[in-house]
C-alpha cells in the first residue's frame, strides 16, 4: 500500500511542482552529501547502505522528501532533514541531484 502512495505522490508531485533551482538545491543539499555522497555509499556507524540519489528521477526525490517530512517514511535522520524543507527547498534539492544525469 505504501508502494501505491508513493508512487501516486510521484505522479502528482510530478505535475504539480515548482521548478527547482539547481544552484539553490546544491548549497541546500550540501548536508545531504554527509551520508549520500560517501564512498560506495556504506555508512560507518551504524553500518548500513544509504542509497545513490545523485542522479535519481527528480518526482522519486520529491515524494520521498515529502513523505519524509510528513512522516508517511520512516527513517528518523532523514525525517528530522526533511521536516524543516519548505515545498521549494525540496524541488531544488531535487533538481540538483536529478541535474547529475543530464
Amino acid at each position: 500500500m505504501k508502494r501505491i502512495l508513493i508512487l501516486a505522490l510521484m505522479i502528482l508531485s510530478f505535475q504539480a511542482f515548482a521548478a527547482g533551482d539547481v544552484k539553490n538545491g546544491k548549497t541546500i543539499a550540501y548536508t545531504c552529501t554527509g551520508c549520500h555522497g560517501i564512498p560506495f555509499y556504506q555508512n560507518t556507524y551504524p553500518k548500513y547502505h544509504v542509497p545513490k540519489i545523485g542522479g535519481q528521477n527528480e518526482a522519486y526525490i520529491i515524494a520521498a522528501l515529502k513523505a519524509y517530512r510528513s512522516g508517511d517514511r520512516s527513517h528518523p535522520t532523514m525525517q528530522a532533514q526533511a521536516g524543516s524543507l519548505t515545498d521549494q527547498d525540496i524541488a531544488d534539492i531535487a533538481a540538483y541531484f536529478s541535474s547529475f544525469n543530464k
